[in-house]
């Protein structure tokens, strides 16, 4: 049957918590978080499907779907910053 919506909810707020945490951008909210994980979670599962010949890598609340989740929000985070010229906290001081 697939991953149910409640399980998308709490993959999400943890793979997009953790990823905010990871790459330093001070979160976005819980619902911001749920969000990035979310996406995270599809890119993820595309990205381990095509790459990785996995055809099922979210499959509930488990330590494969969160870390799929969690490596496509780290991947959406990224481009998110590079889209908006944002480098996160990182500043260069003279």
């Amino acid at each position: 049957m697939g991953i149910g919506i409640l399980a998308w909810v709490i993959v999400g707020l943890v793979a997009g918590f953790l990823a905010s945490l990871v790459m330093r951008s001070g979160g976005y909210g819980i619902v911001g978080d749920i969000i990035i994980g979310m996406v995270g979670a599809v890119i993820g599962g595309f990205l381990a499907g095509t790459l990785l010949n996995i055809p099922d890598a979210m499959t509930g609340i488990n330590i494969t779907s969160i870390f799929v989740a969690f490596v496509g929000a780290v991947i959406l985070i990224a481009l998110l910053r590079l889209v908006s010229g944002n480098r996160g906290n990182a500043r260069l001081t003279p």
